[in-house]
């Protein structure tokens, strides 16, 4: 099917063959070799977490281990907190605890609802639990101490909003939301290369552009999952932006109020490119360490920022089944291209550059902000 979607652009396609075998080769080292328990917690990598399994494959070994086994607890707990059959005065003493449990051998969870789709890895998490205490103490103690404070984040948002028929109100909680969520994940990944010697920035001394990677990245899903949330009653759109527009949140899907829509998803992508710059400033401070980490933070960065361009002025992301995404064939090409600072600088110009092009409505209250935040891009 990826060859199909591409198959009118002829460097997309070389690009998917290209790609698929060098994954090919990254899988086949060193993976005759390993447990069977080691080979399920990589499976699961890949059935979580879509096109981020090839990006964490990439690396070498000794970091590849432990950013696996990062998501996968993260992905564990997650699963746990988006599920919304499960009860609030069960889900929040879980989160909480969360952290506790993923040092307890054996330790299984099989209280997803039928249709949860990743309530596979919480069953078999005691697979997880061995293969993360084979980590590094310090290692082991970084993961710990940003799975507290994500649980306890996530518990505290839905101890606030129980009570509320909307997730999140102002901008600033929606920020905080996705700090929890995401901004965390950045600090704890960059932690974990410190703690074993990677040439990577200072966290203390950076924490506000890792952070705001992570805040990009969560918002562009929170953007483009709009229906699919909704469908599960989950409503991330803040409500200080939605009812510039609508009355209730629901109303952006109807056709009568497609105008309104898609001002209202132009704010909430003002709101989201406001961390561009910020994340740019991260991928320079590691432009001269290591090739494969700089490729592992600048390619989920550019693959969102695509997917961001195709989502600004969609209408599509309004609509029921078809979510929006860029073609496999464009993201292949895209994840060879991240070789370098300036290749992936010129990339997201380019995207700017779609960007600025598909802002031609000047009634849009966003219309001029859009054009600054764009211009400030390409003068990177």
């Amino acid at each position: 099917m990826e060859f199909i979607t591409s198959s009118f652009y002829p460097t997309e396609i070389l690009a998917l063959i290209q790609y698929k075998f060098l994954r090919s080769n990254n899988k086949s080292k060193e993976i005759s070799s390993w447990s069977e328990r080691k080979k399920r917690c990589y499976q699961f990598l890949e059935m979580t977490s879509g096109s981020f399994s090839s990006i964490i494959m990439e690396l070498e070994q000794e970091y590849r281990d432990l950013i696996c086994m990062f998501y996968l607890v993260l992905r564990g707990m997650d699963t746990i907190e988006d599920d919304m059959t499960i009860p609030i005065d069960k889900k929040i003493p879980l989160l909480r605890t969360f952290h506790e449990k993923i040092s307890q051998k054996d330790w299984i969870f099989t209280e997803n609802g039928p249709n949860e789709k990743d309530r596979q890895l919480l069953m078999e998490f005691d697979v997880v639990i061995e293969e993360f205490l084979l980590l590094p103490k310090e290692c082991q103690d970084i993961i710990i101490d940003i799975t507290k404070r994500m649980g306890n984040g996530m518990a505290d948002y839905i101890e606030k909003t129980s009570h509320d028929r909307y997730s999140i109100i102002t901008i600033k909680e929606f920020d905080e939301y996705c700090h929890y969520v995401a901004g965390l994940v950045g600090i704890g990944i960059n932690d974990l290369f410190n703690a074993v010697g990677a040439k990577v920035p200072s966290t203390s001394k950076n924490s506000k552009i890792i952070i705001s990677m992570g805040l990009f990245l969560q918002k562009i899903n929170i953007v483009r999952d709009f229906t699919e949330d909704l469908n599960e009653n989950r409503k991330y759109w803040p409500k200080q932006i939605w009812t510039k527009y609508v009355e209730e949140i629901d109303e952006l899907i109807l056709p009568e109020n497609k105008i309104s829509s898609i001002y209202c998803l132009s704010e909430m992508i003002l709101n989201t490119l406001l961390h561009v710059i910020e994340c740019l400033d991260y991928l320079f401070t590691v432009k001269n360490g290591d090739i494969l980490i700089f490729g592992f933070a600048a390619k989920p960065l550019i693959i969102a920022y695509a997917t961001l361009a195709l989502t600004f002025k969609n209408y599509n992301t309004f609509a029921v089944k078809n979510k929006v995404k860029i073609r496999k064939g464009e993201a292949a090409k895209l994840v060879l291209q991240c070789t370098d600072m300036y290749e992936v600088a010129r990339l997201f110009r380019e995207y700017t550059k779609v960007i600025l092009k598909k802002n031609n409505d000047s009634s849009d209250p966003n219309f001029m902000q859009i054009n600054i935040a764009c211009g400030q891009m390409l003068l990177y």
